[in-house]
């Protein structure tokens, strides 16, 4: 489930700032503060190639300074992109929550998005929620892909968007280029990656349990560099139930 995204806030791979939303009044709350101090990310849990995976950004630029300084206005206008196909959309604070909440209803406006919102329906129990997550704005530069083997890396990708996009998936265009573990240009992100490893499972309440026969962890470059001056990489996603092998193929 993406709240493996806070769960792991805390480690070398983590973003501190990352929140989950399990019910509708969390949702409403949390995300007009987290959108009042930086562009965000919104995922829905349910889906894969990025329908209902959104990227927020408040139109007027108006951020404030510290997390939780102050709360966005429902009527503030956001700018909206669908990672699934890249396109954008206009809709105030309210109308984006309703569309999240409610789906499509005379509080949410009109929108281009194939899907239907509705991201909290049925509950917990049936694997609904919201994670909200810091934008990074280097992801024009791709993901970083790290194709696991249990506890062994066997490949790393690079996931470049299509010119004029964001979404890193095959099917929005994006181009994948293959590393071997031990290329230097990802060293960094690997180090980081082999000290957190042994943290991730008790991380998710798992400490007996072993890793994923088959998992992934994807990656994104940080704008501000590490006190050496090198790159730093937070994970925007697992994925050991779906793992996209088609290239390996």
């Amino acid at each position: 489930a993406k709240d493996a995204l806070v769960k792991i806030k805390n480690l070398h791979c983590g973003l501190p700032d990352t929140e989950v939303y399990y019910t509708a009044e969390c949702f409403r709350e949390g995300f007009r503060k987290s959108i009042a101090f930086r562009p965000r990310v919104l995922k829905q849990n349910r889906g894969s190639q990025g329908e209902g995976i959104w990227i927020c950004k408040l139109c007027s630029e108006e951020y404030c300074s510290r997390y939780g300084d102050r709360m966005a206005d429902v009527d503030e206008m956001l700018e909206l992109m669908e990672a699934n196909d890249n396109h954008v959309e206009y809709h105030t604070v309210g109308e984006f929550l309703e569309f999240c909440v409610n789906g499509r209803t005379d509080k949410s406006g009109d929108w281009k998005s194939s899907g239907r919102g509705l991201y909290l329906e049925g509950g917990v129990d049936n694997g609904a929620m919201l994670v909200d997550q810091r934008f990074l704005p280097r992801i024009v530069e791709g993901e970083v892909r790290c194709l696991m083997v249990g506890p062994k890396m066997v490949s790393i990708v690079h996931k470049v968007p299509k010119a004029g996009g964001l979404s890193a998936t095959l099917q929005s265009g994006a181009k994948y280029t293959h590393y071997e573990p031990d290329d230097d240009k990802f060293a960094s992100l690997v180090n980081n990656f082999q000290a957190d490893l042994p943290n991730i499972m008790a991380s998710f309440g798992l400490s007996n349990e072993p890793l994923p026969l088959l998992w992934t962890a994807d990656y994104i470059v940080d704008d501000d560099p590490d006190e050496e001056g090198k790159d730093k990489f937070y994970i925007g996603e697992f994925n050991c139930a779906c793992v996209g092998i088609t290239q390996q193929l």
